[in-house]
């Protein structure tokens, strides 16, 4: 018995046939290879969308975002909220959590084929789903919190209906965040499931740079980073004119998509990279695990990001850089030029239905004598990536763990009264470090209302740091560099109404509205009573805004006395009490 072997997908595919005396047509044998190949691994017909509506993106899968890749599709909603969302497949309501940041109100169902999907930024859930929060938010007497239902509990038909979209959480506007997971929990490209969204333009290149990357490297005569200029040719792809280089090299792009119905500038689905025909590196954006995705600003030139706030995507792979979006081949994406040749590097980057763009770089090898390199100034602190470092001046003590670096680094470290120069935010961090401040010599009250707070770029600002404090000493955790000082919140939290008055009747109200704020440290949490009994009040950070539905039916007495109290980060509380009337 013999065996062919065909790999599509990730599976494994085997072909079986009959010894070499049997006959066994070439036509049968073309078909099993195109069947074969037609497969895949992911349900094309299993998930619905979520909306009811044209699906238009403002955000795609595994697009570049602060600290992270998007681990979902953001479905735009019009400009508004209250769209009715469905299951996407049936299944059952596995998690629930409400949260003042992130993804504010979201549903995870979790289906019989092992895939969970998440619904995030949710207005609102379904009637009988909204019974069982509220529930739980009246025994725990919290607005935030985090739920595990049983799968006998909460059951859902596919394209029943769960929630209704809206602007929770950290979200920029109204919109339908939405995710497919897999077994592992690993967020995946929801579009590889057949979602249908209008894509016919092709990805844009917009910048392009060069990066010399070992000893006697360089690229046009530079030996850091130098901008590449790019043409476009009539019929859509890119060039470059013939650049001079010299030893290890690698590139980077700046290089966005868009769908047909949208302007949004998204990501890219994949990208390719060749030299002289045989292909360097490979990066597809399918899926990723949480516990990767920090490593993109590994993955971008985090300095240029820093001083521009635009995201080039570096297509080599620098050392401890886990993602395991990339597959090199054997030179981690970098290339080397030797002098006297004549070479062709190639970048390809598509979106997800295939719409492709190239550039081609064409390379002439040619060595130069170098400059000598400008020695570090001596004020810097070296850092050993792999050991443990503890920079130490007066009464600041920064705690470095071991790999809080992906590289040894040479950093600046200056204290100047209460104010710690910690380098500038250029460098990424993979881990937290911490930032200590003794306060013994501040006295008495003074010592309570003390933060760790960072300082805004151009030292006009402070802002707040999650502050510790034991005995004499605060304690900051954080994963940026820069400067950092002593705050000082002596202010408590503000609180008013917004639709009634001290004594009002508000018998045809539906909703109770209370604006809290708190300018310095910012608001830890809050408490509500109507007649000595906790009340739900949700709060949207965005309008600093609590509500209470009187819908919820806690309130049964005409006469009804409001106690709200506010604490800040510092420990500052407001009490707030006023009385209203209802029928």
């Amino acid at each position: 018995m013999s065996f062919i072997y065909f790999s599509n997908y990730d599976q494994l595919y085997k072909l079986a046939f009959y010894p070499i005396y049997m006959k066994t047509s070439l036509f049968s044998i073309l078909f099993i290879i195109q069947f074969c190949n037609a497969q895949t691994p992911y349900p094309q017909d299993y998930f619905s969308s979520p909306l009811d509506i044209t699906l238009v993106l403002s955000g795609t899968f595994a697009e570049l975002r602060s600290n992270h890749f998007h681990s979902g599709l953001d479905i735009k909603t019009q400009g508004k909220e209250g769209f009715k969302t469905y299951a996407a497949a049936a299944g059952y309501v596995s998690r629930i959590k409400i949260s003042r940041y992130g993804y504010g109100k979201a549903l995870y169902i979790t289906h019989p084929n092992g895939y969970t999907t998440v619904y995030a930024h949710l207005q609102k859930y379904s009637p009988t789903i909204e019974a069982y929060v509220k529930k739980q938010q009246y025994i725990n007497e919290s607005f935030e919190l985090e739920l595990f239902p049983k799968a006998e509990e909460l059951k859902v038909l596919a394209k029943e209906m769960i929630a209704y979209t809206g602007n929770t959480g950290g979200s920029g506007g109204p919109h339908l965040h939405f995710e497919i997971r897999d077994k592992q929990e690993r967020p995946m490209n929801p579009m590889l499931f057949g979602l249908e969204i209008k894509d016919t333009t092709k990805p844009v290149v917009y910048e392009l740079f060069g990066y010399p990357l070992s000893d006697g490297s360089h690229i046009n005569g530079e030996t850091s980073r130098v901008k590449i200029r790019i043409i476009k040719l009539p019929n859509g792809q890119y060039k470059t004119e013939q650049i001079t280089a010299f030893g290890d090299i690698g590139f980077g792009i700046i290089s966005t998509d868009k769908q047909d119905f949208a302007a949004n500038k998204n990501g890219l689905n994949y990208i390719q990279t060749t030299f002289n025909g045989t292909t360097c590196l490979e990066v597809d954006f399918k899926r990723f695990s949480f516990n990767e995705t920090k490593h993109l600003n590994r993955y971008i030139d985090y300095a240029y990001f820093f001083e521009t706030k635009k995201r080039i995507q570096k297509l080599f792979i620098q050392s401890n850089n886990p993602l395991k979006l990339f597959k090199s081949h054997t030179t981690q994406g970098m290339v080397s030029i030797k002098g006297d040749t004549n070479s062709i590097y190639k970048i390809s980057v598509s979106d997800y239905k295939g719409n492709q763009s190239d550039l081609s770089i064409p390379i002439k090898g040619l060595k130069k004598e170098l400059p000598e390199a400008k020695p570090l100034p001596l004020n810097l602190h070296q850092i050993i990536a792999k050991e443990e470092t503890i920079l130490e001046k007066d009464h600041v003590k920064v705690q470095i763990y071991r790999d809080s670096f992906y590289e040894d680094v040479a950093i600046n470290f200056e204290v100047t009264n209460d104010t710690l120069k910690l380098h500038k935010p250029s460098i990424p961090l993979q881990k937290s470090i911490n930032i200590n401040f003794d306060i013994s010599q501040y006295k008495g009250t003074d010592k309570n209302k003390l933060y760790i707070a960072s300082v805004s770029r151009y030292g006009n600002k402070l802002y707040y740091t999650p502050t510790k404090k034991r005995g004499n000493t605060l304690t900051a955790r954080t994963k940026y560099l820069g400067n950092y000082t002593l705050g000082v919140d002596d202010e408590k939290p503000k609180i008013k109404t917004i639709n009634f008055k001290n004594g009002s009747w508000i018998s045809n109200y539906r909703y109770l509205k209370i604006k809290i704020s708190d300018q310095i440290s910012g608001i830890k949490n809050y408490r509500a009573t109507i007649n000595n009994q906790w009340i739900l009040m949700e709060y949207d950070t965005k309008t600093q805004t609590l509500v209470h539905d009187f819908n919820d039916e806690i309130i049964q007495d005409t006469k009804n006395n409001l106690k709200i109290i506010v604490t800040d980060n510092v420990g500052n509380s407001s009490t707030f009490e006023t009385t209203f009337y209802r029928k």
